[in-house]
């Protein structure tokens, strides 16, 4: 049985990845938790379904860890968030950091979100627009819509620019 598509025309990161220009890079990342309820963890937030979910199960900041092996070019994220199904749970200010590693972190973004539907693209860019290099990538969700404690997060996709390759052809 197929769900409908909750993603407004435009927003869905997978047109991102149509245009050449990006490609997901998650699957390379070890991703961990602060908390979740059993059975809706990292898997359920990276399974490509809009219907399921990671679900805190602790105290605020709800954090997810994004690790790379090496420093690794990052452009976009891409959370997916649904306040009409979540309700209290969906985040309301979340921040972004980058670092090396848990030591190391700065925010580089921070969000307020109202009543989120559908898939919210977060620049992981400087002040020119290049992409940022790093480690490490934590989501921090610091508040819920109407003061809930636990959130709900339904997919998060990450980003790298694909590197164009000069084509040199021979000239005879």
């Amino acid at each position: 049985m197929t769900t409908p598509n909750k993603t407004p025309p435009g927003a869905d990161p997978k047109q991102l990845e149509r245009t050449g220009t990006v490609r997901e890079i998650g699957s390379q990342a070890v991703w961990s938790l602060s908390s979740c309820k059993p059975g809706f963890g990292v898997d359920q937030l990276r399974d490509d379904n809009l219907e399921t979910y990671w679900q805190s199960d602790g105290s605020q900041p709800h954090l997810v860890n994004i690790q790379f092996r090496r420093k690794t070019t990052v452009k976009t994220l891409c959370i997916y968030a649904d306040y009409k199904s979540d309700e209290s749970y969906t985040p309301s200010k979340i921040s972004v950091r980058v670092g090396n590693n848990f030591h190391n972190l700065q925010e580089i973004r921070q969000l307020e979100l109202v009543e989120p539907s559908g898939w919210i693209h977060v620049p992981l860019t400087d002040n020119h627009k290049k992409p940022t290099r790093t480690f490490m990538i934590q989501i921090a969700v610091l508040a819920n819509h109407q003061n809930g404690r636990d959130t709900h997060m339904r997919q998060i996709k990450i980003y790298t620019p694909v590197e164009e390759s000069s084509i040199v052809q021979d000239q005879v």
